[in-house]
Parts: structure tokens; sequence; C-alpha cells
């Protein structure tokens, strides 16, 4: 297997992100993350917001676990306005996934109990909703996956602990690309990182391939916000495997478009009950 430097493929990825659309933004540290989450929420709500008023809407995000934040990127923050009336703003559109305000970030660093450089960030409205950590061709992925780990401990609470909105995690190599929700649940195991494939079951493990597909802007926006599951239970975010994606979606095409029946086959253990959930 050749090899390429880590740096190179961060480059490729970010201005592949670009010609996909991703409008790339400089945030070297919080205090531009901040920044840039004030101008992309008033633009994604068509509003401007006072110091006073963004610093509520601060205060309303900086709450509870990855699991608590999850369900609160998918709500309506509340604030009071300069006036006294209340007002919300929408952190995510949920219905209409693609009219969001998408971006790419490269080397954000945050210091928590270390400081940490994360490679590349896909924004969502202001908010990192997307991490991607890169290793050189050659290294094994489970390098990435350990990498993440260290990320939640060590850094993603810091300051405003905007870092917790992240859904969805992908590391690559290169060759070899894989995803995963953004849960404590599912980071206990490798096993629990998965690869996408096109409809007929094919993987999709090139890197450039990967990004074409998956990080499409309203690919990726889809996932998060039709394809992530809040289990209650376990607290804990769970997203699909492509099977179970385009089962659901074929069954909800089919009702949409069809009087006829169909069918689909998933074996033992392959989560039959979390695809007819998700498409119920």
């Amino acid at each position: 297997m050749t090899t390429q430097p880590e740096q190179a493929l961060e480059n490729n990825l970010v201005q592949q992100l670009q010609q996909l659309g991703y409008q790339r933004v400089l945030i070297p540290d919080e205090v531009a993350l901040l920044k840039n989450l004030k101008s992309q929420l008033e633009k994604h709500n068509k509003i401007q917001l006072s110091d006073q008023e963004f610093a509520q809407i601060l205060n309303a995000l900086n709450k509870g676990s990855v699991f608590e934040r999850a369900k609160i990127l998918r709500d309506r923050v509340a604030y009071t306005d300069d006036s006294g009336e209340s007002r919300t703003v929408e952190l995510i559109n949920l219905i209409h996934w693609c009219q969001n305000e998408f971006q790419v970030a490269q080397q954000v660093t945050m210091e928590g109990k270390y400081k940490n450089r994360y490679d590349v960030t896909i924004l969502i409205n202001g908010l990192p909703l997307t991490q991607i950590e890169l290793k050189r061709r050659g290294l094994e992925l489970k390098e990435a996956f350990k990498q993440t780990k260290c990320y939640r401990i060590h850094s993603y609470d810091a300051g405003q602990g905007l870092f917790q909105y992240i859904q969805l995690f992908v590391i690559s190599n290169g060759v070899n690309t894989k995803y995963y929700a953004n849960s404590s649940f599912n980071q206990r195991s490798f096993k629990q990182t998965f690869y996408w494939t096109d409809i007929k079951n094919k993987l999709i493990t090139q890197l450039s391939d990967f990004t074409d597909i998956f990080l499409e802007k309203c690919h990726l926006s889809k996932m998060i916000t039709k394809y992530i599951v809040l289990n209650e239970t376990a607290k804990s975010l769970m997203v699909l495997r492509p099977y179970q994606y385009y089962a659901t979606e074929a069954i909800v095409e089919r009702v949409k478009t069809s009087p006829k029946y169909g069918y689909i086959w998933h074996t033992t253990g392959s989560g039959k009950t979390l695809t007819s959930f998700k498409t119920a």
C-alpha cells in the first residue's frame, strides 16, 4: 500500500467539499467558532441577534450530555429579545434538510484537559455536527477511532461545549473510510463503525468516493436529521447502516407511489426492528 501524507489527504478533502458546495471557513479557536455560529444562525433564521440575545441562546445550548444536546438540536431554542418579546431560533431544518447552511473548517483548536486540534469539521448552521479524523495511508483506521475517543474525553466539553453537538464521526486513511454516531455506547467498540455502500451493497471505501456520496450536503444533512435515532432507553445516538437506510427509503417510496406490496429481507441480528421503527 502506498503512503500519502495526512495533510495532503486533509487538503484534498476540504477542496472536494468546497466543490460540493461547502463554504470554507477559518475557525482557529472557540472565539471564531462562536462568532461564526452567531452569523450562521442569523443567516439561517433571517434575523439579527444582539449580544444579549445570543448569550441567552448560548446558555440554552450549553446544557446536558451528548444525547440531551442531540434533542436540543432537533428543537427550537427560546430566548427573549431586547424588547421583551419571546422568540425562538431554529438550529437545523429537519423538514427541508437541504435548506441549511453548510461549512467546512480545518484544524479547529479547542483546549480542555489537553489542547486538541481537529482535522476537518463540518458545520451546519454554525454548529459542528460532523467530525472527520484522517490518518495517512497505511495506518490502521483504529488509530483514527482512538483519536476521536480522546477528543471526547479531553476537549469536547471545553468552553461552551459546542463540540458535544457532533452527531457523526467519519474516519479514513484514504483507502478505507467508515462512519459512526457520536455515542458513548457506540464508541465502546470499533465494531460499531460502518462502511457505506451503494444500493447493491457494494462497499464505498475510498475517501474521495465516500465524500462524493455520503458527505454530499443534502445526503449528510438527511442522515443527521432523518437517520440518526435517539435511543431513549440507552440515552444513546444510533445511526442506520446503509442497508437499513436503503430499505427504509424503498419502503417509503413504495408507500408514496404505488398500491403494490413488497418485502425487505434482513438476516437475524441485522437490525430489522430499527429499520421498521425508522420507516414508521
